[in-house]
């Protein structure tokens, strides 16, 4: 009974080491991760806007389309409301 209650309490804290090693570690995993994706936003930010301005390469023809079709205008058309 004395060997079950040793075992079981080394087990114990061992878990808790275990526990506590895989917290700071995936912590700092997880904070290297977050600066290695704020400093790769960063750089990309600086590559693709260095004036702050905004700028169009490419407007797909489908667009081009539509905009030049709403121009166009239809016929109208009178009504008259007929009541039940």
């Amino acid at each position: 009974m004395k060997y079950i209650i040793i075992i079981l309490g080394i087990g114990w804290l061992l878990g808790q080491l275990v526990r506590y090693f895989l917290r700071t570690k995936l912590a700092k995993f997880v904070q290297q991760v977050n600066e290695a994706a704020k400093e790769q936003q960063r750089q990309q930010y600086q590559r693709t806007n260095p004036s702050g301005e905004i700028r169009v390469d490419h407007i797909p023809e489908k667009h081009k389309r539509k905009s030049q079709d709403l121009d166009k205008g239809g016929d109208y058309v009178d009504y008259e409301e007929v009541k039940d």
